[in-house]
């Protein structure tokens, strides 16, 4: 098939790009090249480009310029719509831009689909477990509940955990399901809940196929260790190459569901792949919650190195304290397992880590951003 994947050369369309041009598909990557992924130079110096270039018809352009869309679309059998600003903090003060890309780019890319002719029969399209908001939990007096996002008064007294009315009892973490409630907390997940419903309304009205696959926490080697907006493990691993301290955020206690970035490759050629995905939402992950405290005992393990941690109470408006992803559906329906745990993962990320030239630590330059804000407390 020809493949079009508007982000392309970012940290999973180019994963994505290389494993489908080995299966024989032809590809397209439209990407900007922002360089907050790719760097200063990014035709020179990123390694996410460097992959692909070659391999890829590839058009410099933007998801916001229609005449970029247009020429990207002619002639795709399937598009994979990857191309968005990332980042649950920088969303929350940079509003207008997140908005414009990732609803406005949809938007258009759709727009353009529904009023001109093309020979597209699928899109997939990235959305993300940030659309759930603080996730499913079980009360022993309610049943099933979906809280709120968490308030600055609580958080400023130390307490992370999610609360319910009428819940008297601590609330049980349970697999966030693909039917759960949608309530984001952040402008990220409102912004990929709009794109995943423009997707899933519009397309089977204009003979497409949608598919969304609601990525948990991807990583992996090649993931942007410059970047200081998304991803804890480019952070505390950059931290640590530097021998800097590590603050960890409220009690460390907070979980996440970490999937290696093979699977989510995998998972999204079955989307690509298998008409049984058509017009289906599926969760993408492990299925495992880890604690931010085993993220940082984990890296050190891996590069040997140990720095001063600080489990400072420190902590961000818009961050959710759980989410880990129910896998029923896409093991049902695609027969999707993945084959990657947590420790052979976090081994190969820190292997390639290991191999990379150790990039300058802008952190807390993103942490003023947010203080500046009012968004870091």
């Amino acid at each position: 098939m020809n493949i079009l994947i508007t982000g392309g050369a970012g940290f999973i369309g180019s994963n994505l790009a290389l494993k489908l041009i080995s299966k024989g598909h032809t590809l397209t990557i439209l990407d900007n090249l922002s360089k907050q992924i790719h760097g200063e130079n990014p035709e020179e110096e990123s390694p996410l480009y460097k992959s692909i270039a070659d391999k890829v018809k590839f058009i410099k352009g933007t998801v916001e310029a229609e005449a970029d869309l247009v020429a990207a679309i002619h002639g795709q059998d399937v598009i994979v719509h990857l191309a968005a600003e990332t980042g649950t903090g920088q969303s929350m003060y940079q509003i207008k831009r997140y908005t414009d890309v990732n609803i406005g780019g949809t938007a258009l890319l759709l727009d353009i689909l529904a009023n001109n002719p093309h020979q597209v029969k699928k899109i997939v399209i990235a959305s993300s477990r940030s659309i759930y908001g603080e996730g499913k939990y079980l009360s022993e007096e309610l049943g099933y509940v979906y809280p709120k996002h968490r308030t600055d008064d609580y958080m400023q007294a130390g307490d992370f955990e999610v609360k319910y009315a009428g819940c008297e009892k601590p609330l049980t973490l349970v697999a966030t399901d693909e039917d759960s409630k949608i309530h984001p907390s952040s402008v990220y997940g409102i912004t990929k809940q709009n794109q995943e419903q423009m997707i899933m309304t519009v397309c089977p009205t204009i003979g497409i196929a949608p598919v969304a696959f609601r990525y948990q926490n991807v990583y992996g080697p090649g993931q942007s260790l410059s970047n200081p907006y998304t991803g804890i493990l480019s952070i505390f691993s950059t931290r640590i190459k530097n021998d800097k301290d590590i603050n960890v955020f409220e009690d460390g206690k907070e979980t996440r569901d970490f999937v290696f970035i093979d699977d989510v490759v995998d998972a999204t050629i079955l989307g690509i792949e298998k008409d049984e995905a058509n017009n289906q939402v599926f969760n993408v992950g492990t299925g495992i919650a880890i604690e931010v405290n085993t993220v940082v005992e984990e890296l050190m393990a891996n590069y040997g190195r140990t720095v001063p941690v600080t489990i400072s109470g420190n902590y961000r408006l818009g961050d959710i304290r759980h989410n880990y992803a129910d896998l029923t559906r896409i093991k049902s329906v695609l027969g999707f397992a993945p084959k990657v745990d947590f420790k052979t993962g976090i081994a190969k990320f820190a292997a390639w880590v290991n191999t990379q030239e150790i990039k300058t630590d802008k952190y807390q330059q993103s942490l003023q951003e947010m203080k500046d804000k009012g968004l870091f407390k």
